[in-house]
């Protein structure tokens, strides 16, 4: 028996507002509130939510269904699985939440799986630090708990980036299975329809997208060119009849039936017939990436290196350079880890949020620059004129958020590292890059460490040259002089920090409403 697998990307990002720069309308004053809607262009999104709903997203989820319903009380049933971000259920509740209740009923209908997935759909599992993966991954499981009631055992990460080091990380966070690329140069001669086992890995499996029967439908479906046109339900379902192997993973973007292949095509009828055509060959049942799992024996290692061996269905190198390929998308990516220390001193939701947002990838892949048939897809998914109008919008309005950030928790020049004394041995490992981290650091970090810094004036000399505070050095100094030890010495700090802190806010609150 051949399991076939049929997964859905179902994503759509928010979209950066593309002509500030032009329009000369950055670092306005703003309340911290009206951000979002000053850096993200909510009328785009909304037009193109509604049409690829309309196209795409409605018909498609009445026709599975249907056919869910029609089998459901047969031996072979009808099955399918998504991969949904958290930002297109964000506006699934902002454009249509009648939508949101058609996944629900898919969700309940014990057909459906649904996989997690970063909520930003970000490239996070890149950062050097693995924090923010981890976090914005349980965020995303969250939410499909909360709103659709299922919980993810299969990860997929964002376009199906991969590498041992993130097959381990996901392996931790519990996930039974993790998907990525058939493509060669990590099979060898090793089939994509297996299930494998990612090297150093105990438990969980590799499960692998067949790019050349999924590209079939998604990139070829309607092309007059090509010789298999026009693809019907029986003959894609023979396709598969005919393939060797265990497992068949077909993952294609939902947006392929109705809105990348318009209705006109026949893609919805090729959708509304194909399980039936799948289900007359005894050796064929349609199951879910849990269900392979269970039921299939490693065939083998895999192994993909970190940095140069990372891998992804995207272009035809299938790694990481469509989104960090150029120098425009690295100085972008830069920018937005270089705000993670800020970010996270910050303690604030609404610039978390934000900045979680620009890290969609969807932002990066819109300045990939080579040409060719992988230029004129990132063509065809950008709503900019070029690569490098991409790039401006992006960078102008990341560069707008860092100003705003930096001034909202008084940042410094350099940050603050403490040690309990000298050497490297000696580094707690805590940092502050901020008024705000500063204080907050005091509260946490050993109390031998603000007692050696002390006695050093090094807190006097980091305000007076890196935060260009005088009157905190001032107080640095006094305190220094004061005799003050341990605890009551934490105390004091914390106190004159926060005096500082709240009296400096109070400053910029006064003098603009810039944030």
């Amino acid at each position: 028996m051949t399991d076939v697998v049929f997964v859905f990307e179902v994503h759509q990002p928010h979209r950066l507002r593309r002509n500030l720069f032009w329009e000369g309308k950055v670092f306005r004053r703003l309340a911290k509130a009206e951000l979002f809607d000053y850096y993200f262009d909510n009328e785009v999104d909304r037009d193109i939510f509604k049409r690829a709903a309309r196209k795409c997203y409605f018909p498609s989820n009445q026709i599975i269904l249907e056919l869910i319903d029609r089998h459901k009380h047969e031996r072979k049933q009808v099955k399918f699985s998504f991969s949904v971000s958290g930002v297109f259920l964000e506006q699934c509740d902002m454009f249509d939440k009648d939508l949101l209740e058609t996944f629900k009923q898919l969700a309940a209908s014990g057909c459906t799986e649904f996989l997690n997935q970063t909520y930003y759909h970000s490239i996070a599992s890149l950062y050097p630090s693995k924090e923010e993966f981890i976090e914005q991954s349980k965020m995303h499981r969250q939410a499909i708990k909360d709103l659709l009631g299922y919980t993810p055992h299969v990860f997929e990460n964002t376009e199906l980036l991969y590498n041992n080091s993130i097959a381990h990380l996901v392996e931790n966070m519990g996930y039974r299975g993790i998907y990525t690329e058939g493509v060669e140069k990590i099979l060898g001669e090793k089939s994509p329809n297996f299930i494998y086992t990612p090297k150093g890995a105990k438990k969980i499996r590799v499960l692998l997208r067949n790019y050349k029967l999924t590209d079939d439908i998604g990139f070829r479906f309607s092309a007059r060119w090509w010789p298999e046109w026009p693809l019907t339900a029986d003959k894609y379902a023979r396709w598969l009849a005919t393939t060797k192997g265990e497992v068949i993973n077909i993952f294609p973007d939902y947006e392929t039936f109705g809105e990348h292949h318009w209705p006109e095509t026949g893609i919805h009828s090729f959708l509304q017939h194909l399980p039936d055509e799948i289900l007359k060959f005894d050796h064929l049942q349609m199951v879910t990436p849990t269900e392979v799992v269970e039921r299939h024996a490693s065939a083998g290692e895999i192994n993909v290196p970190e940095g140069e061996g990372t891998v992804s269905w995207a272009d035809i190198q299938r790694d990481q350079s469509g989104w960090l390929g150029n120098v425009m998308q690295w100085a972008y990516y830069t920018t937005l880890r270089r705000l993670e220390p800020f970010i996270k001193e910050a303690g604030d939701e609404t610039f978390l949020r934000l900045w979680r947002d620009f890290q969609t990838s969807d932002h990066l892949y819109y300045m990939f620059t080579a040409g060719g048939g992988p230029g004129e897809v990132h063509s065809y998914f950008s709503p900019y004129e070029s690569p490098m109008d991409a790039f401006v919008a992006a960078q102008t309005l990341i560069n707008d958020f860092e100003a705003r950030l930096r001034l909202a928790i008084l940042t410094a020049n350099e940050p603050f590292l403490f040690h309990t004394g000298v050497g490297k041995e000696c580094y707690t490992g805590i940092m502050a890059w901020s008024l705000k981290g500063f204080m907050d650091a005091l509260k946490e970090v050993n109390v031998k460490a603000i007692e050696f810094h002390t006695a050093n004036r090094d807190f006097e000399s980091w305000a007076k040259f890196s935060l260009k505070d005088r009157k905190l050095a001032l107080d640095m100094r006094e305190l220094a002089a004061s005799g003050l030890k341990g605890e009551a010495l934490r105390k004091a700090m914390i106190k004159a920090a926060k005096k500082r802190y709240l009296s400096q806010r109070k400053h910029i609150q006064e003098t603009a409403e810039l944030f």
